[in-house]
């Protein structure tokens, strides 16, 4: 009798419990945003995911949008794995911590590494970018086209050295592409972000190097940009040609594809909210405005397209390192 009364007490609670916090969710999802939102960058200061993030996101705070501001932290490391792990394991899922992703880096990583996240551990929000891989040489190169590069690289086998922002990031792999489709040998030099990676083309410490469009068009005045890794030339550089155009036959699996990640167990309305607030804020006039003026190309997806994206990327990747990893 006294175990049957402990029972019904105890339902009762439970249930008392139960419908406390299901009044009170519709309260916290309409409160939310009520602080600050953390957003991790898994690149270095001032490159071109870290330099982007802070234009999409500046207008965060403005009430049509979130109303709270949105501060980034970088965590740089292992061309992104170092800040992706750090989210998925550490950050919080209560929607004041979200992150950045690129694509295809995180999806390629996941499929050649033991990485603690792949497409099914993070909740898309939005797209904000899609910035091609170009191929660059400091400015006294003795490289001046796509064809004197192929050519020294033909006589001289692994003595090219090409700098990029990690392994199995566009650029990296737009180099792996490059190998494959010209016949020749290079010495891919991963580093800690674009930034390192574009300061080593600089400096002539690498003969070359793969980095993204939006970099390397701040900083043409100081490099030679040889080919762009797209089906097409873009507005930035009209006078950059396609390694299409070169007849070599790399497409346009390295564009970096950027945008904003929960983890996997983010509320839904939290996710909901967001989804519908970052397609807008990407769009707004003066974020446009700003990205242009850096020479950031913008590509704005939906959560929706976003997800779409994420399951043809990952099938295409699959198929596309393991054709690359036998032609090494």
């Amino acid at each position: 009798m006294k175990s049957m009364k402990f029972f019904t007490r105890f339902a009762a609670v439970a249930l008392a419990a139960a419908l406390v916090l299901a009044c009170s969710m519709p309260a916290m999802a309409e409160d939310y945003p009520d602080k600050p939102i953390s957003m991790i960058v898994t690149y270095s200061p001032g490159g071109a995911t870290d330099f982007q993030a802070r234009i999409v996101t500046m207008m965060a705070g403005q009430d049509k949008y979130l109303g709270q501001p949105i501060v980034i932290i970088n965590k740089p490391g292992a061309g992104g794995q170092v800040g992706w792990n750090w989210f998925v394991q550490k950050g919080s899922k209560d929607g004041y911590t979200i992150a950045s992703y690129n694509v295809p880096h995180f999806i390629a990583q996941s499929i050649v590494y033991p990485t603690k996240y792949d497409i099914n551990a993070f909740e898309p929000v939005a797209n904000w970018g899609a910035d091609p891989a170009v191929l660059i040489v400091p400015k006294d190169s003795p490289f001046n086209n796509v064809k004197d590069f192929v050519a020294y690289a033909k006589k001289n086998p692994g003595k090219i050295t090409v700098s990029g922002a990690g392994m199995y990031v566009g650029h990296h792999i737009a180099t792996l592409q490059l190998m494959k489709a010209a016949g020749i040998k290079l010495t891919y030099i991963p580093e800690k972000g674009g930034v390192p990676a574009m300061q080593s083309v600089v400096s002539g410490k690498v003969k070359a190097g793969f980095n993204n469009l939006s970099d390397s068009f701040r900083n043409k005045d100081r490099i030679k940009i040889l080919a762009v890794a797209d089906l097409e030339r873009h507005d930035f550089l009209p006078d950059v040609p396609t390694f299409k155009e070169n007849g070599i036959d790399v497409d346009n699996s390295s564009v970096n594809y950027r945008g904003v990640i929960l983890p996997k167990g983010a509320p839904p309305a939290v996710i909901a909210k967001l989804a519908e607030a970052f397609p807008k804020m990407f769009n707004d006039k003066k974020t446009l405005k700003k990205m242009k003026a850096s020479g950031s190309p913008v590509k704005v997806m939906t959560r929706d397209q976003v997800i779409k994206m994420f399951k043809e990327r990952q099938a295409y990747l699959e198929g596309l390192l393991a054709e690359l990893k036998k032609k090494k």
